[in-house]
C-alpha cells in the first residue's frame, strides 16, 4: 500500500485505514464506513401478498450477507405487460437498483417473458423466484440478465426418463405444440434415448397447433393414432388446457395412460390446476415449490447481494446502480456484475446458474395430480439419484388402492437361475443395467425390526422368463410391475392356504406369474395356465458302446421326461 510523503507508517494508522475501508475484524458487525448498501427491489405481484409481506422485509432479515442489502418492497396488482413494465421502470428510476427479485402467483410463463425482455433492455439482473416468473422459458432474449430459480428443459427431461425407467415405462410417444423450444425438446429426447443403456422405444412424435382456434378435427385425428400408454407432452400452460380437452375426447385420459409434462405445461404448481388436467399427471419442478415465502425471498436477495460482494472483492468498488429503463445501452460493467451473480453459494446451498440463466444443480421434485386435485410430491431427483415414495405406481387411484386397468399388470416371479436371475442395482446410480428390468422384494418382518425402514428392496431381474415377459409387453402393449414372491416358492397348498407364485395369482395379489413352474392337476383346478413356452426334457449322456451292452443301458428305460412345465425350462439338462 502506498503511503503519502510525510506520513509515518504506524500500527494506529493501519488500524484507522482498515476501519475506513471496512476491513476491521469484527463479529458480524458492519463497518461504520464501507461499501454502500446493495439496493434490491423485491416485487410481489398478486393481491394475496399485500397482507403477507407487510412489515416483514427489513435490513435485519439479511444481516448474514457480506454486503448490507437495502430491500425495497414493491406490490403490483396488474401483471399485463404494459402495467408491469411501467411499474418496474418507475421503481428503477426512484430507487437506483442493483437487482430485482420477482415473486408472483400467476400460473403461466407470460410474466417470465416480460421480465426477460426488461432485463435484456436494461441489463438489470432480475431473479424469478416463484410463480410465472420461475416457469422456465426455453429461449431468452439476447443480452438477457434474467435468472430463474428453475431447472432447464434438458434437466427436466433427465428426471422424466429417470421416473420412466424406475417403473419400466420404455415405450412412449412424444406430443408437442409449436411453442418455442419444441424442436429442442424432441432433439434432446432422441439424443437421450439413442445414447442410453435402457431399451427405450420412441414410437412416434406428433406435433400440431394447440393455440386457441386450432383445428380440433385434425388434432383428434392425430391423437387417435396414439398406441402407447406413456405420453410425453411439451406445450405451454394454456396449450395444455387444449391438449387435455382433445385427449379426453378421444379417450386418452384415465388409469390406462400416463402423461408426463415439463414444468412449462404445469405453470405455477402453487396455483389451482385447471379442471381439464387429468388425475395422475406427472411433472418435474424444483424444490422451491415447498419453500416458504421468506426462504424464497432470502435466496433471491442473497444472489444479488453476494454477486455484488464478489464484484467488490475483485474490483474494490460497488458499481453504480441502474437508474433508468430508457437510457443508453447498458455498459459492459453491468454485465460484469451480472456474471458475478452466476456463481453463488449461500447457507450451504448451491445457487449457481448456467449461461442460460437456469440453476446449474437444481434439486428437483416429482409431482403428480392426486384425486383431490392437489399436486402431491411423489419423489425427488438430485445429483442423478431418484427417490420415489411408491414402489408401485398407484395408477391414479387413491394411493396403494387397486384401480381397474387392463393395460397394467402386476406380475409375480421367483428367483431361479437361469430363468430368473436377480441382481442388485448399480450402487452409484441406483438403477438397473442394460437388459435387466426393475423388480422388488418385499421386506419381511425381521428386516423391519432391524432398522430397514423401506417396505421393499429395489432389485434388477433378467433371464429367460424376463426376456419373454418383455417380449409379451411390447407385442401385446401392456405395462407391468414385477415383484419377487417371499412366501414360499412355486406354490404349494399348506393347511388349506396356497403360497408362492400360485398363491399370489389365486388370491389376486398378482395378475399373472411367470417362471419355471410345473403344471399339475391340483394347480390347474384353481388357476389358468398358458401353453408352456418351453417343455422340459431331461437326458443322461453315456459313452457309446461298440456292440456290447453298456452298464448304464438300464437308465434309458427308467428316465422319462417329466410333465410339461409352464414358463421357461431348458430343453435339456445334461448330466
Amino acid at each position: 500500500m502506498a503511503i503519502p510523503r510525510g506520513w509515518s507508517y504506524t500500527p494506529s494508522l493501519w488500524l484507522l485505514l482498515s476501519a475506513l475501508l471496512g476491513h476491521t475484524p469484527s463479529n458480524h458487525a458492519r463497518p461504520f464506513f464501507g461499501p454502500p448498501p446493495v439496493n434490491v427491489a423485491v416485487v410481489f405481484s398478486g393481491s394475496a401478498y399485500h397482507t403477507e409481506v407487510k412489515g416483514r422485509l427489513s435490513r435485519e432479515n439479511f444481516l448474514d450477507l457480506p454486503l448490507e442489502p437495502n430491500p425495497v418492497t414493491v406490490l403490483v396488482n396488474d401483471t399485463n405487460p404494459r402495467a408491469l413494465l411501467l411499474r418496474i421502470c418507475q421503481t428503477v428510476a426512484t430507487e437506483s437498483l442493483h437487482g430485482l427479485v420477482f415473486e408472483d402467483d400467476v400460473d403461466s410463463e407470460a410474466v417470465a417473458q416480460i421480465l426477460d425482455f426488461i432485463s435484456s433492455q436494461t441489463a438489470l439482473p432480475i431473479i424469478g423466484i416463484n410463480g410465472g416468473s420461475a416457469v422456465v422459458i426455453p429461449h431468452k432474449a439476447e443480452g438477457s440478465t434474467f435468472l430463474q430459480m428453475g431447472a432447464s428443459i434438458e434437466q427436466q427431461i433427465n428426471a422424466m426418463f429417470k421416473v420412466m425407467e424406475e417403473y419400466n415405462w420404455g415405450n412412449f410417444v412424444v406430443i408437442t405444440s409449436l411453442h418455442p423450444g419444441y424442436e429442442t425438446f424432441v432433439d434432446y429426447i432422441r439424443s437421450f434415448t439413442d445414447t442410453s443403456y435402457f431399451l427405450w422405444e420412441l414410437q412416434e412424435v406428433l406435433t400440431f397447433d394447440m393455440s386457441v382456434g386450432a383445428n380440433d378435427v385434425r388434432s383428434r385425428r392425430l391423437l387417435q393414432q396414439v398406441d402407447a400408454q406413456v405420453l410425453l407432452a411439451y406445450c405451454s400452460h394454456e396449450e395444455a388446457r387444449y391438449l387435455f380437452r382433445v385427449a379426453a375426447d378421444v379417450g386418452l385420459l384415465g388409469p390406462g395412460y400416463i402423461w408426463v409434462v415439463p414444468s412449462l405445461a404445469v405453470g405455477n404448481p402453487g396455483a389451482e390446476p385447471p379442471p381439464g388436467f387429468p388425475v395422475g399427471l406427472i411433472s418435474i419442478v424444483t424444490e422451491r415449490w415447498r419453500k416458504t415465502l421468506r426462504q424464497r425471498v432470502r435466496e433471491g436477495v442473497a444472489i444479488v447481494a453476494k454477486g455484488v460482494a464478489s464484484f467488490y472483492r475483485t474490483f474494490g468498488f460497488v458499481p453504480e446502480a441502474q437508474r433508468d429503463c430508457g437510457g443508453p445501452a447498458p455498459s459492459r460493467l453491468n454485465y460484469t456484475v451480472f456474471r458475478h451473480m452466476l456463481n453463488v453459494s449461500w447457507d450451504h446451498r448451491d445457487l449457481s446458474f448456467n449461461s442460460d440463466g437456469y440453476l446449474t444443480n437444481p434439486a428437483m421434485v416429482v409431482i403428480a395430480l392426486d384425486r383431490e386435485r392437489q399436486w402431491d410430491k411423489v419423489g425427488t431427483f438430485e445429483g442423478g439419484i431418484l427417490q420415489v415414495r411408491y414402489p408401485v405406481w398407484p395408477r391414479y387411484g387413491s394411493y396403494l388402492e387397486p384401480v381397474s386397468d387392463n393395460r397394467h399388470l402386476t406380475v409375480a416371479t421367483l428367483e431361479e437361475r437361469p430363468f430368473v436371475i436377480v441382481e442388485s442395482v448399480d450402487p452409484t446410480t441406483g438403477t438397473c443395467v442394460r437388459n435387466t428390468v426393475p423388480c422388488r422384494r418385499q421386506a419381511n418382518r425381521t428386516e423391519s425390526i432391524t432398522g430397514h425402514s423401506e417396505p421393499y428392496t429395489k432389485l434388477c431381474c433378467k433371464g429367460f422368463c424376463i426376456d419373454i415377459l418383455k417380449k409379451l409387453s411390447r407385442t401385446i402393449k401392456f405395462s407391468y410391475d414385477l415383484y419377487l414372491v417371499t412366501n414360499g416358492k412355486h406354490g404349494k397348498l399348506v393347511r388349506g392356504v396356497w403360497n408362492g407364485m400360485i398363491g399370489e395369482v389365486f388370491y389376486k395379489r398378482a395378475d399373472m406369474a411367470i417362471g419355471s413352474l410345473t403344471i399339475n392337476e391340483e394347480r390347474s383346478e384353481i388357476i389358468d395356465f398358458s401353453v408352456p413356452f418351453v417343455e422340459t426334457g431331461i437326458s443322461v449322456m453315456v459313452a457309446r458302446s461298440n456292440g456290447t451292452v453298456s452298464p448304464s443301458a438300464f437308465l434309458g428305460e427308467r428316465l422319462q421326461p417329466p410333465p410339461s412345465c409352464h414358463g421357461c425350462r431348458n430343453l435339456d439338462e445334461q448330466v
